[in-house]
């Protein structure tokens, strides 16, 4: 039976519980100072009106690796804008996780430094040093299982590993195992490397399992990509919309979300961008939110924060074909877009998680062999 995306929502996530800077002041109602910096609620503020005021003095927010076609991340930074009058600094667009914690590395202290990060969880449970804790005005309403007690991170959005390939080019494929076939040369992709992209590191998880692993059981996984290298249809080079439209890479394992904006691209060229989820390779997983605790606008950056925690923007995630965190509590309230719900896929079978343990773990092991067998 197809179950909705929606079953996602309740999958176990307690495994991902985890037991300075520009100071600018932020006056609340009340008189009292909090410095944005250490804010750790909108109490801290005063207000959300506060908040704005603080934010806009500084004028700007760093976001990095948000491409404009992931999740509708433009559209949500081009809202933000718009609504608050504040720039937005795209740094690094298609970025990989492990490379958002380098810039804030090579950065610090500058005013380029990222203000916020969006994170997979294999490098967010391994930075949590640079996180400043943060509790958004509807932190209530998002489980414990998908927080950081303090609010050092959260779960933002999830969706569903996939295949997508150039059907016009290639035809049908139902398999992965089909991907060794000459006709792929140099085409099949993962979305970056496993043990630096959220992305990259659960498509891995997905053939892994879908060719007879687990997640305590990684060398499949690893033997598949080396017979895709040894059968010369591997591409390592990363995955952008212009690789993908420039035909450079026809099958690439990403985020259903990231599928449906390179569907609806295609078409717009007369191509037909298809997609499969490999049969035993269901894997979901969330991104996550944190601020840089070096942040050089952390008033902008707690106030992105609460955008992105609204209703307003849950939606806009939902539009773009992922399961925003707030779904469970918005369907509650009514508040869903309706029309939205359609950009979610059909799944069969029942996606798996890794544990905290087990993302550690397949982290290192990758860390340890990717390289050594593939590159």
């Amino acid at each position: 039976m197809n179950k909705r995306l929606s079953i996602v929502a309740t999958l176990a996530l307690a495994g991902l519980a985890l037991t300075a800077c520009s100071q600018s002041p932020a006056t609340g109602e009340t008189g009292d100072t909090a410095e944005a910096a250490t804010a750790t609620s909108l109490e801290d503020f005063g207000s959300m009106d506060a908040l704005v005021e603080a934010a806009k003095a500084e004028g700007t927010i760093n976001v990095i690796a948000l491409p404009d076609d992931w999740a509708n991340y433009g559209e949500i930074k081009a809202g933000f804008t718009e609504k608050y009058g504040i720039t937005v600094n795209s740094i690094l667009p298609d970025a990989s996780s492990q490379e958002e914690i380098a810039a804030a590395d090579a950065n610090k202290g500058t005013d380029q430094a990222p203000d916020v990060f969006d994170l997979g969880a294999n490098v967010a449970l391994a930075s949590t040093d640079y996180f400043a804790p943060y509790q958004v005005e509807n932190w209530e309403h998002i489980p414990d299982a998908n927080k950081e007690a303090t609010g050092l991170w959260v779960n933002d959005y999830t969706g569903i590993m996939s295949v997508g390939y150039n059907a016009t080019k290639y035809g049908e494929i139902t398999s992965i195992d089909q991907l060794t076939d000459a006709k792929f040369a140099n085409s099949v992709a993962l979305n970056g490397k496993p043990a630096e992209a959220g992305a990259a590191f659960n498509g891995f998880l997905s053939a892994n399992n879908a060719v007879g692993g687990d997640f305590a059981d990684l060398q499949p996984g690893l033997d598949y990509f080396a017979k895709l290298k040894q059968a010369g249809t591997l591409n390592l080079k990363d995955v952008t919309a212009g690789t993908v439209d420039a035909g450079e890479h026809g099958v690439v394992f990403d985020w259903s979300y990231n599928q449906l904006s390179t569907v609806e691209r295609l078409e717009a060229k007369g191509v037909e961008w298809a997609t499969f989820v490999p049969e035993g390779g269901e894997i979901a997983a969330y991104y996550n939110q944190a601020i840089n605790v070096d942040a050089p606008n952390p008033a902008a950056a707690r106030l992105w924060m609460e955008y992105l925690y609204s209703p307003e923007v849950q939606n806009i995630w939902l539009a773009g074909g992922a399961m925003p965190v707030l779904f469970d509590w918005m369907e509650a309230e009514g508040t869903l877009d309706q029309e939205a719900l359609e950009s979610l896929p059909e799944v069969d079978g029942t996606p798996l998680t890794p544990t905290l343990e087990e993302a550690e773990t397949a982290n290192a092991f990758l860390a340890e062999n990717w390289d050594s067998t593939i590159s």
